[in-house]
């Protein structure tokens, strides 16, 4: 099989990949095309179908195993492939394995390291609140483990929400050795929770999509209802408690205008907002390195807002 992230630009492809979005859209000139999102476990493909009325295009939607036949092109920096045949496969014609994109880490790892320093809580409360849900919901766990952290911004892969999470906790904690004023125990368990809302916000691969309950409520309210529930069923949890560490999870994307109802108030607030988007940019930045093919630098990067490039190896400083 040729993975996406092998393709270079001029190769000729006759591979299956899944459908991850198609679109019939309108030219400037008022032709119609298609533009679809190829996905395999490497990554993502742009693909643009611009003779809609060519024989070889047989029917297709989102969420469609499908065998193209295209060549593979650059444009502002980025592969895409122009796509001269199109068709549905059935289960059988490919490995699901191939199609979704997972962690580099080992998961049973990543969740073994996150819980080494959750297990150091030491506030009761806090401590009955973390092991309601990573140690004694199985259910939970097991989807927290698999879960994705985003659609394609950052961490859209198996083990996603947990890397993310991991990387976050131990963010956090290191942070409580540079400033020693913070409540380690409150914002580590904060971190470990921040985002368990995507859960359901997204659905489950290969499809990674917004759910219903995603698009209405979002995230960060869907994690805190879940979040209230548990504390309802501690006794004596204290309202203070309560109080401050939901606020460090309604805070933690820092700004009203990216989702957050409330901005930090609190300093834990500001470390765990800050751990948050650290992580989260420098994996899509390391995501769109990845991507980049054929130029030293890229064309403008939406999510970081600047074009982007590599950075040296060590031994071309010699040079």
């Amino acid at each position: 099989m040729k993975y996406i992230e092998d393709l270079r630009e001029g190769m000729n492809v006759a591979e299956i990949y899944f459908c991850k979005k198609a679109d019939a859209l309108v030219s400037k000139t008022g032709k119609t095309y298609y533009s679809v999102t190829l996905q395999d476990k490497t990554g993502l493909l742009d693909g643009k179908v611009w003779d809609v009325s060519n024989p070889g295009i047989e029917e297709f939607n989102t969420g469609d195993f499908v065998k193209v036949d295209g060549r593979i092109t650059s444009y502002q920096g980025k592969l895409q492939m122009n796509i001269d045949r199109v068709y549905t496969v059935s289960e059988g014609q490919y490995n699901l394995a191939d199609y979704i994109p997972a962690s580099e880490y080992d998961i049973e790892e990543m969740y073994k390291e996150m819980m080494e320093i959750l297990n150091k809580v030491t506030e009761p409360h806090l401590k009955k609140l973390i092991t309601h849900f990573f140690v004694d919901d199985e259910k939970f766990i097991k989807g927290f483990k698999n879960h994705s952290a985003a659609k394609s911004v950052h961490h859209g892969f198996v083990g996603g929400l947990l890397e993310h999470t991991s990387h976050v906790v131990k963010i956090c904690n290191f942070m409580c050795t540079l400033y020693p004023d913070m409540n380690r125990d409150l914002l580590v368990t904060a971190a470990a929770l921040h985002d368990i809302g995507k859960m359901a916000e997204l659905s489950t691969f290969p499809t990674n999509e917004y759910t219903d309950c995603g698009q209405l409520l979002g995230h960060i309210v869907i994690g805190i209802m879940a979040i209230d529930k548990a504390i309802a069923s501690i006794d004596n949890f204290p309202s203070v408690l309560r109080n401050e560490l939901l606020h460090l999870i309604a805070s933690h994307h820092g700004e009203l205008e990216f989702g957050s109802p409330k901005r930090p108030a609190l300093m834990e607030a500001w470390a765990l907002h800050h751990a948050d988007n650290m992580d989260a940019k420098l994996e899509t930045f390391k995501e769109a390195v990845k991507q980049q093919q054929g130029t030293e630098w890229s064309a403008y990067n939406r999510l970081l807002d600047t074009p982007i490039r590599r950075t040296t190896s060590k031994d071309k400083y010699k040079e």
